[in-house]
Protein backbone atom coordinates (compact mmCIF):
# COMPACT_ATOMS: atom_id res chain seq x y z
CA UNK A 1 0.00 0.00 0.00
CA UNK A 2 1.38 3.70 -0.99
CA UNK A 3 0.20 5.84 1.67
CA UNK A 4 -0.40 9.63 1.27
CA UNK A 5 -0.33 12.71 3.14
CA UNK A 6 -3.99 14.21 4.97
CA UNK A 7 -5.65 16.70 2.76
CA UNK A 8 -5.44 20.03 3.95
CA UNK A 9 -1.57 19.12 5.75
CA UNK A 10 1.66 19.07 4.02
CA UNK A 11 5.22 18.32 4.02
CA UNK A 12 8.06 21.16 4.98
CA UNK A 13 11.13 19.96 3.10
CA UNK A 14 14.37 21.28 2.40
CA UNK A 15 15.07 23.69 0.82
CA UNK A 16 11.89 24.89 2.20
CA UNK A 17 12.61 24.14 5.62
CA UNK A 18 15.93 26.81 5.92
CA UNK A 19 13.35 29.67 4.85
CA UNK A 20 10.69 28.31 7.82
CA UNK A 21 13.50 28.31 10.16
CA UNK A 22 14.59 31.61 9.40
CA UNK A 23 11.47 33.14 9.65
CA UNK A 24 10.41 31.43 13.11
CA UNK A 25 13.67 32.76 14.27
CA UNK A 26 13.43 36.28 13.27
CA UNK A 27 10.35 35.95 14.72
CA UNK A 28 11.52 34.84 18.32
CA UNK A 29 14.40 37.27 18.01
CA UNK A 30 11.95 40.01 17.85
CA UNK A 31 9.75 38.92 20.48
CA UNK A 32 12.92 38.47 22.58
CA UNK A 33 13.68 42.39 21.54
CA UNK A 34 10.49 43.35 23.62
CA UNK A 35 11.18 41.14 26.65
CA UNK A 36 8.42 38.03 25.83
CA UNK A 37 9.24 34.73 26.53
CA UNK A 38 8.61 31.34 24.98
CA UNK A 39 5.43 29.21 26.25
CA UNK A 40 4.75 25.63 24.70
CA UNK A 41 1.22 24.56 25.60
CA UNK A 42 0.14 20.35 24.54
CA UNK A 43 -1.47 19.81 21.27
CA UNK A 44 -4.53 18.82 22.49
CA UNK A 45 -6.85 20.10 25.44
CA UNK A 46 -10.23 19.68 26.94
CA UNK A 47 -12.54 20.07 23.97
CA UNK A 48 -14.46 22.51 26.35
CA UNK A 49 -11.75 24.82 26.80
CA UNK A 50 -12.69 26.01 23.79
CA UNK A 51 -16.24 26.16 23.29
CA UNK A 52 -15.57 28.35 26.36
CA UNK A 53 -13.18 30.65 25.29
CA UNK A 54 -14.65 30.76 21.55
CA UNK A 55 -18.06 30.37 22.09
CA UNK A 56 -20.44 27.50 21.45
CA UNK A 57 -21.78 29.51 18.21
CA UNK A 58 -18.47 30.43 16.62
CA UNK A 59 -17.36 28.83 13.56
CA UNK A 60 -14.07 27.48 15.24
CA UNK A 61 -16.42 25.40 17.59
CA UNK A 62 -19.01 24.36 15.38
CA UNK A 63 -17.43 23.48 12.44
CA UNK A 64 -14.06 23.64 12.35
CA UNK A 65 -12.90 21.90 15.82
CA UNK A 66 -11.01 18.57 15.70
CA UNK A 67 -12.97 16.51 18.44
CA UNK A 68 -12.13 13.03 19.81
CA UNK A 69 -12.51 11.30 22.99
CA UNK A 70 -9.53 9.12 25.20
CA UNK A 71 -10.51 5.60 26.27
CA UNK A 72 -12.15 6.92 29.02
CA UNK A 73 -14.29 8.62 26.93
CA UNK A 74 -13.18 12.37 28.13
CA UNK A 75 -14.03 14.99 25.15
CA UNK A 76 -10.53 16.50 23.54
CA UNK A 77 -9.68 18.50 20.99
CA UNK A 78 -6.67 19.38 18.65
CA UNK A 79 -6.25 23.42 19.41
CA UNK A 80 -7.82 25.69 16.73
CA UNK A 81 -6.03 28.35 17.98
CA UNK A 82 -3.29 29.40 20.69
CA UNK A 83 -4.76 31.97 22.87
CA UNK A 84 -7.05 29.81 24.83
CA UNK A 85 -3.98 27.09 25.66
CA UNK A 86 -1.63 29.63 26.55
CA UNK A 87 -4.51 31.17 29.27
CA UNK A 88 -5.38 27.83 30.56
CA UNK A 89 -1.41 27.72 31.47
CA UNK A 90 -1.51 30.89 32.80
CA UNK A 91 -4.13 30.24 35.42
CA UNK A 92 -3.30 26.61 35.85
CA UNK A 93 0.07 27.43 36.64
CA UNK A 94 -0.52 30.60 38.88
CA UNK A 95 1.47 32.77 36.33
CA UNK A 96 0.29 35.83 37.79
CA UNK A 97 2.33 35.62 40.94
CA UNK A 98 5.21 35.31 39.10
CA UNK A 99 4.84 38.48 37.99
CA UNK A 100 2.11 41.46 37.53
CA UNK A 101 2.80 40.97 33.91
CA UNK A 102 3.48 38.19 31.76
CA UNK A 103 4.77 38.92 28.16
CA UNK A 104 4.68 35.35 26.22
CA UNK A 105 5.01 34.12 22.52
CA UNK A 106 4.29 30.68 20.98
CA UNK A 107 5.12 29.02 17.91
CA UNK A 108 3.61 25.43 16.66
CA UNK A 109 1.04 24.16 14.88
CA UNK A 110 -2.80 24.88 14.78
CA UNK A 111 -5.84 22.30 13.48
CA UNK A 112 -8.81 23.47 11.94
CA UNK A 113 -11.48 21.40 9.37
CA UNK A 114 -11.56 23.84 7.03
CA UNK A 115 -11.62 23.66 3.34
CA UNK A 116 -7.79 23.68 2.15
CA UNK A 117 -6.96 26.77 -0.15
CA UNK A 118 -4.02 28.90 -0.86
CA UNK A 119 -2.25 29.72 2.55
CA UNK A 120 -5.63 27.84 4.20
CA UNK A 121 -4.95 23.92 5.78
CA UNK A 122 -5.76 21.51 8.22
CA UNK A 123 -2.86 21.60 9.65
CA UNK A 124 -1.28 25.10 10.05
CA UNK A 125 1.57 26.51 12.16
CA UNK A 126 0.95 30.11 13.98
CA UNK A 127 2.76 32.73 15.60
CA UNK A 128 1.58 34.02 18.46
CA UNK A 129 1.74 36.79 21.72
CA UNK A 130 0.08 37.22 24.52
CA UNK A 131 0.23 40.28 26.80
CA UNK A 132 -1.00 39.83 30.14
CA UNK A 133 -1.86 41.78 33.26
CA UNK A 134 -2.58 45.43 32.34
CA UNK A 135 -5.09 47.37 30.23
CA UNK A 136 -2.86 50.49 29.97
CA UNK A 137 -3.48 51.50 26.03
CA UNK A 138 0.29 51.49 25.58
CA UNK A 139 0.62 47.81 25.82
CA UNK A 140 -2.42 47.44 23.03
CA UNK A 141 0.18 49.79 20.83
CA UNK A 142 3.07 47.62 21.92
CA UNK A 143 1.96 44.29 20.78
CA UNK A 144 0.92 45.96 17.11
CA UNK A 145 4.02 47.11 17.04
CA UNK A 146 5.72 44.27 17.93
CA UNK A 147 3.81 42.76 14.75
CA UNK A 148 4.89 45.22 12.39
CA UNK A 149 8.21 45.04 13.74
CA UNK A 150 8.61 42.00 12.88
CA UNK A 151 7.55 41.56 8.95
CA UNK A 152 9.20 44.84 8.34
CA UNK A 153 12.51 43.36 10.03
CA UNK A 154 11.63 40.23 7.04
CA UNK A 155 11.86 42.90 4.45
CA UNK A 156 7.69 43.46 3.65
CA UNK A 157 6.49 46.57 3.04
CA UNK A 158 3.43 46.27 1.20
CA UNK A 159 1.22 46.43 4.39
CA UNK A 160 -2.20 47.62 5.88
CA UNK A 161 -2.82 47.60 9.46
CA UNK A 162 -6.40 48.06 10.45
CA UNK A 163 -7.84 48.90 13.83
CA UNK A 164 -11.09 49.24 15.94
CA UNK A 165 -12.38 48.82 18.77
CA UNK A 166 -15.66 46.23 19.65
CA UNK A 167 -16.26 48.64 22.74
CA UNK A 168 -16.95 46.52 26.47
CA UNK A 169 -20.12 44.50 28.06
CA UNK A 170 -21.17 48.10 29.15
CA UNK A 171 -21.45 49.68 25.91
CA UNK A 172 -21.50 46.39 23.22
CA UNK A 173 -25.31 45.60 23.76
CA UNK A 174 -26.69 49.02 22.62
CA UNK A 175 -24.29 48.35 19.34
CA UNK A 176 -25.48 44.55 18.73
CA UNK A 177 -29.09 45.95 19.22
CA UNK A 178 -28.74 48.59 16.23
CA UNK A 179 -26.90 46.16 13.93
CA UNK A 180 -30.06 43.67 14.38
CA UNK A 181 -31.64 46.52 13.83
CA UNK A 182 -30.17 47.15 10.54
CA UNK A 183 -30.16 43.76 9.38
CA UNK A 184 -33.15 42.59 9.65
CA UNK A 185 -34.90 43.97 6.54
CA UNK A 186 -32.08 41.77 4.71
CA UNK A 187 -32.51 38.60 6.54
CA UNK A 188 -34.17 36.56 3.44
CA UNK A 189 -31.04 37.88 1.53
CA UNK A 190 -28.54 36.88 3.91
CA UNK A 191 -26.87 33.56 4.11
CA UNK A 192 -28.02 30.16 6.43
CA UNK A 193 -25.06 30.97 8.75
CA UNK A 194 -25.89 34.56 9.13
CA UNK A 195 -28.98 34.13 9.78
CA UNK A 196 -28.17 31.90 12.56
CA UNK A 197 -25.43 34.36 13.69
CA UNK A 198 -28.67 37.37 13.63
CA UNK A 199 -29.27 36.22 17.22
CA UNK A 200 -26.74 34.78 18.62
CA UNK A 201 -24.01 36.65 17.20
CA UNK A 202 -24.70 39.72 15.32
CA UNK A 203 -21.18 41.19 15.11
CA UNK A 204 -20.52 38.49 12.88
CA UNK A 205 -22.62 39.70 10.18
CA UNK A 206 -20.26 42.14 9.24
CA UNK A 207 -17.32 39.76 9.62
CA UNK A 208 -18.88 37.27 6.99
CA UNK A 209 -17.21 36.60 3.61
CA UNK A 210 -20.37 35.12 1.49
CA UNK A 211 -20.47 38.07 -1.43
CA UNK A 212 -24.39 38.38 -0.80
CA UNK A 213 -23.70 39.80 2.41
CA UNK A 214 -20.92 41.59 1.97
CA UNK A 215 -23.00 44.02 0.50
CA UNK A 216 -25.11 45.31 3.61
CA UNK A 217 -21.97 45.60 5.28
CA UNK A 218 -21.34 49.49 4.20
CA UNK A 219 -24.02 50.54 5.13
CA UNK A 220 -24.21 49.16 8.88
CA UNK A 221 -23.61 50.98 11.85
CA UNK A 222 -19.94 51.31 13.31
CA UNK A 223 -19.55 50.62 16.81
CA UNK A 224 -17.58 53.57 17.17
CA UNK A 225 -20.64 55.59 17.21
CA UNK A 226 -21.53 53.34 20.21
CA UNK A 227 -18.70 53.35 22.16
CA UNK A 228 -18.65 54.39 25.59
CA UNK A 229 -16.68 57.25 27.59
CA UNK A 230 -14.46 54.48 28.70
CA UNK A 231 -13.72 52.49 25.77
CA UNK A 232 -13.25 55.95 23.38
CA UNK A 233 -10.26 57.02 25.90
CA UNK A 234 -9.00 54.00 25.09
CA UNK A 235 -8.91 53.75 21.71
CA UNK A 236 -8.04 57.14 21.58
CA UNK A 237 -4.70 56.22 23.64
CA UNK A 238 -3.59 52.86 21.93
CA UNK A 239 -3.51 55.90 18.49
CA UNK A 240 -1.92 58.42 20.12
CA UNK A 241 0.61 55.81 21.36
CA UNK A 242 0.77 54.06 17.46
CA UNK A 243 1.48 57.69 16.50
CA UNK A 244 4.59 57.86 18.76
CA UNK A 245 6.08 54.87 17.69
CA UNK A 246 5.74 55.48 14.26
CA UNK A 247 3.09 52.82 13.47
CA UNK A 248 0.99 54.02 10.79
CA UNK A 249 -2.76 52.67 10.51
CA UNK A 250 -6.35 52.97 9.46
CA UNK A 251 -9.70 52.68 11.42
CA UNK A 252 -11.50 50.20 10.06
CA UNK A 253 -14.72 50.02 12.09
CA UNK A 254 -16.12 45.90 10.72
CA UNK A 255 -13.35 44.67 12.43
CA UNK A 256 -14.88 42.04 14.52
CA UNK A 257 -11.96 38.69 14.52
CA UNK A 258 -13.96 35.58 14.71
CA UNK A 259 -13.69 34.70 18.45
CA UNK A 260 -16.17 35.63 21.23
CA UNK A 261 -13.52 36.55 23.17
CA UNK A 262 -12.37 40.54 22.27
CA UNK A 263 -12.91 43.37 24.09
CA UNK A 264 -11.89 47.09 23.03
CA UNK A 265 -9.15 47.15 20.66
CA UNK A 266 -9.06 44.81 17.81
CA UNK A 267 -6.57 44.57 14.45
CA UNK A 268 -5.80 43.19 11.02
CA UNK A 269 -2.41 43.61 9.02
CA UNK A 270 -3.26 42.44 5.43
CA UNK A 271 -1.35 41.99 2.22
CA UNK A 272 -3.80 42.63 -0.39
CA UNK A 273 -1.86 41.01 -2.97
CA UNK A 274 -2.87 37.24 -1.49
CA UNK A 275 -6.29 38.37 -2.87
CA UNK A 276 -9.01 37.04 -0.77
CA UNK A 277 -6.87 35.75 2.04
CA UNK A 278 -5.07 38.70 2.46
CA UNK A 279 -5.20 38.59 6.42
CA UNK A 280 -1.10 38.40 7.63
CA UNK A 281 -1.72 38.46 11.12
CA UNK A 282 -5.00 39.08 13.44
CA UNK A 283 -5.95 40.12 17.29
CA UNK A 284 -7.02 42.27 20.05
CA UNK A 285 -8.05 42.51 23.71
CA UNK A 286 -9.60 40.20 25.61
CA UNK A 287 -10.20 40.82 29.24
CA UNK A 288 -12.67 38.68 30.19
CA UNK A 289 -11.59 35.70 29.08
CA UNK A 290 -9.45 34.79 32.21
CA UNK A 291 -12.24 34.78 34.60
CA UNK A 292 -14.15 33.06 31.53
CA UNK A 293 -11.83 29.77 32.10
CA UNK A 294 -11.59 30.17 35.85
CA UNK A 295 -9.22 32.52 36.65
CA UNK A 296 -9.04 36.08 38.37
CA UNK A 297 -10.46 38.86 36.15
CA UNK A 298 -7.38 40.26 34.35
CA UNK A 299 -6.87 41.93 31.24
CA UNK A 300 -4.55 40.93 28.28
CA UNK A 301 -4.44 41.57 24.85
CA UNK A 302 -2.21 39.14 22.05
CA UNK A 303 -2.42 38.38 18.31
CA UNK A 304 -1.46 35.44 16.22
CA UNK A 305 -0.22 34.96 12.37
CA UNK A 306 -0.03 32.37 10.87
CA UNK A 307 3.43 31.34 8.43
CA UNK A 308 2.09 29.86 5.40
CA UNK A 309 0.60 33.41 4.33
CA UNK A 310 3.50 35.02 5.78
CA UNK A 311 5.81 33.10 3.17
CA UNK A 312 3.42 33.14 0.40
CA UNK A 313 3.58 36.92 1.02
CA UNK A 314 7.23 37.18 0.93
CA UNK A 315 7.54 34.98 -2.22
CA UNK A 316 4.94 37.57 -3.53
CA UNK A 317 7.52 40.54 -2.53
CA UNK A 318 10.27 38.62 -4.14
CA UNK A 319 12.23 38.74 -0.57
CA UNK A 320 15.15 36.73 -0.34
CA UNK A 321 15.17 33.98 2.41
CA UNK A 322 17.75 31.60 3.50
CA UNK A 323 17.32 28.45 0.98
CA UNK A 324 19.81 25.79 1.79
CA UNK A 325 21.98 25.44 4.95
CA UNK A 326 26.05 25.77 3.33
CA UNK A 327 28.98 24.35 5.47
CA UNK A 328 31.56 26.73 7.34
CA UNK A 329 33.76 23.95 5.58
CA UNK A 330 34.31 20.92 3.85
CA UNK A 331 36.83 18.23 4.58
CA UNK A 332 39.01 16.61 2.26
CA UNK A 333 40.74 13.17 3.03
CA UNK A 334 43.64 11.51 1.05
CA UNK A 335 44.61 8.13 1.97
CA UNK A 336 43.65 5.64 5.13
CA UNK A 337 46.24 7.86 7.69
CA UNK A 338 44.41 10.88 6.75
CA UNK A 339 40.99 9.73 7.52
CA UNK A 340 42.12 8.47 10.35
CA UNK A 341 43.91 12.18 11.64
CA UNK A 342 40.42 13.93 10.55
CA UNK A 343 37.62 12.06 12.35
CA UNK A 344 38.55 13.25 15.84
CA UNK A 345 39.01 16.75 14.50
CA UNK A 346 36.38 16.25 12.41
CA UNK A 347 33.43 15.45 15.52
CA UNK A 348 35.76 18.21 17.52
CA UNK A 349 34.49 21.03 15.07
CA UNK A 350 31.69 19.71 15.20
CA UNK A 351 31.06 19.72 19.08
CA UNK A 352 32.50 23.51 18.54
CA UNK A 353 29.13 24.27 16.55
CA UNK A 354 31.09 24.31 12.97
CA UNK A 355 29.02 22.48 10.12
CA UNK A 356 31.83 20.90 8.26
CA UNK A 357 30.84 18.30 5.52
CA UNK A 358 32.35 15.27 4.77
CA UNK A 359 31.58 12.63 2.27
CA UNK A 360 32.85 9.26 2.57
CA UNK A 361 31.83 7.99 -0.62
CA UNK A 362 34.25 10.68 -2.60
CA UNK A 363 38.06 8.78 -2.39
CA UNK A 364 40.02 11.20 -4.91
CA UNK A 365 41.33 14.18 -4.20
CA UNK A 366 40.00 16.01 -7.19
CA UNK A 367 36.20 14.63 -6.69
CA UNK A 368 36.64 16.39 -3.09
CA UNK A 369 38.10 19.69 -4.13
CA UNK A 370 35.13 19.80 -6.63
CA UNK A 371 32.37 18.48 -4.13
CA UNK A 372 33.90 21.81 -1.62
CA UNK A 373 33.58 23.96 -4.18
CA UNK A 374 29.53 22.63 -5.35
CA UNK A 375 28.60 23.25 -1.54
CA UNK A 376 28.98 26.88 -0.76
CA UNK A 377 31.68 25.88 1.76
CA UNK A 378 34.02 28.74 2.76
CA UNK A 379 36.85 26.67 3.61
CA UNK A 380 38.48 23.38 2.58
CA UNK A 381 39.96 21.52 5.26
CA UNK A 382 42.56 19.31 3.96
CA UNK A 383 44.61 16.17 5.47
CA UNK A 384 46.83 14.23 2.62
CA UNK A 385 50.02 12.52 3.26
CA UNK A 386 52.28 15.72 4.16
CA UNK A 387 49.39 16.86 6.67
CA UNK A 388 49.93 13.64 8.45
CA UNK A 389 53.71 13.45 8.37
CA UNK A 390 53.87 16.92 10.03
CA UNK A 391 50.45 16.26 12.44
CA UNK A 392 49.69 19.92 10.40
CA UNK A 393 46.05 20.56 8.26
CA UNK A 394 45.78 23.02 5.62
CA UNK A 395 42.92 25.62 5.60
CA UNK A 396 41.91 26.97 2.41
CA UNK A 397 39.64 30.15 1.80
CA UNK A 398 37.68 29.07 -1.11
CA UNK A 399 36.50 32.31 -1.40
CA UNK A 400 40.27 33.90 -1.67
CA UNK A 401 42.21 30.85 -2.99
CA UNK A 402 44.69 31.69 -0.15
CA UNK A 403 46.09 28.29 2.06
CA UNK A 404 47.65 28.16 5.37
CA UNK A 405 48.92 25.50 7.65
CA UNK A 406 47.28 25.14 11.05
CA UNK A 407 47.48 23.00 14.37
CA UNK A 408 44.25 20.78 14.39
CA UNK A 409 43.90 22.55 17.97
CA UNK A 410 43.93 25.67 16.70
CA UNK A 411 41.80 25.47 13.59
CA UNK A 412 38.94 27.13 14.75
CA UNK A 413 40.81 30.10 15.42
CA UNK A 414 41.61 30.26 11.89
CA UNK A 415 38.01 29.86 10.33
CA UNK A 416 36.75 32.30 13.15
CA UNK A 417 38.87 34.89 14.04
Amino acid sequence: MKYKIPRGTFDILPPASARWQYVISVFRKTAESFGYQEITTPIFEQSELFERSSGESSDVVQKEMYRFSDRKGRSLALRPEGTAPVVRSYVENNLGMLSSRQKLYYVGPMFRYDRPQAGRFRQFYQYGIEFIGSDNPYYDAEVIALEMTFLAALGLQNLRLEINSVGCKACSGAYEEALKAYYRPHLPQLCTDCQNRFELKPRRLLDCKVTSCRQFRAGAPSQLDYLDATCREHFDSVQRYLKLMNVAYEINPAIVRGLDYYTNTAFEVLYDSLGAQNTLAGGGRYNYLIEQIGGKSTPAIGFAGGFERLLLALEQESVELPDELKPDAYLICAGEKAVNLAMPLLISLRTQGLYVDFNADKASFKAQMKAADACGARYAIIIGDDEVDSGKVTVKDLQSGEQVSSEPAELIKVMRP
